[in-house]
């Protein structure tokens, strides 16, 4: 299907991420990848959302990069904010339940940063994809409950919408894949139109 997608792509995507949703959204996409996951770990640090995830998707890209020169190499982060504050993965179950009371009946926006690496090719893109997300208004035994599935501890905000934090989610504006770890749609159009200009 990448022959679809990405006809100028001829060999798989390497994926700089250990992440099975981003492995998932490939998946279903159809376009071919090979997952070498970084293990790079994202420490919490000052800026705009936008540029804090294209920093560590940057990051996460260069740092395999070494192995896959001839390849194609996607690093991806993902952040929510809610009124300035930038909210990771959680520490513990206390942190998850923490930033769940605070997503509780708020709007939030989840950013997606994305670095698309291929030095054989030249290519060296990265952006950001944001999408704004509604939460039902939680009880604390909802909440509690959610927590102790072990569902939000590796993930960004400490929900999945993919998973039972789907029941939580009243409403969305913008890329539903972004939310879930990749906005897949993006990152086809962006690497097209790279194609398109003769890259």
């Amino acid at each position: 299907m990448s022959d679809c997608w990405l006809p100028g792509v001829t060999r798989a995507l390497v994926l700089a991420s250990a992440s099975p949703r981003r492995r998932e959204i490939l998946a279903m996409a159809g376009i071919p990848f090979e997952s070498a996951p970084s293990g790079i770990e994202e420490i919490p640090m000052p800026g705009d959302p936008e540029n804090v995830v294209m920093h560590w998707a940057r990051m996460k890209a260069e740092k395999v990069i070494p192995d896959w020169e001839d390849r194609a190499v996607l690093g991806a982060d993902t952040m929510v904010a809610l009124g300035g504050k930038l909210l990771g993965k959680p520490a513990d179950r206390e942190d998850a339940v923490s930033m769940l009371l605070d997503l509780s009946g708020s709007w939030h926006t989840v950013f997606g940063g994305v670095c698309i690496i291929w030095p054989e090719r030249g290519l060296d893109l990265c952006f950001a994809e944001s999408t704004r997300v509604r939460f039902r208004t939680l009880s604390l035994r909802e909440i509690e409950c959610y927590a102790d599935t072990g569902e939000p501890m590796d993930k960004a905000g400490a929900y999945g919408i993919q998973g039972f934090g789907c029941a939580m989610v009243d409403r969305i504006e913008g890329c539903f894949f972004n939310v879930m770890g990749l906005p897949v749609a993006r990152l086809v159009r962006e690497i097209s139109d790279w194609i398109g200009k003769g890259g």
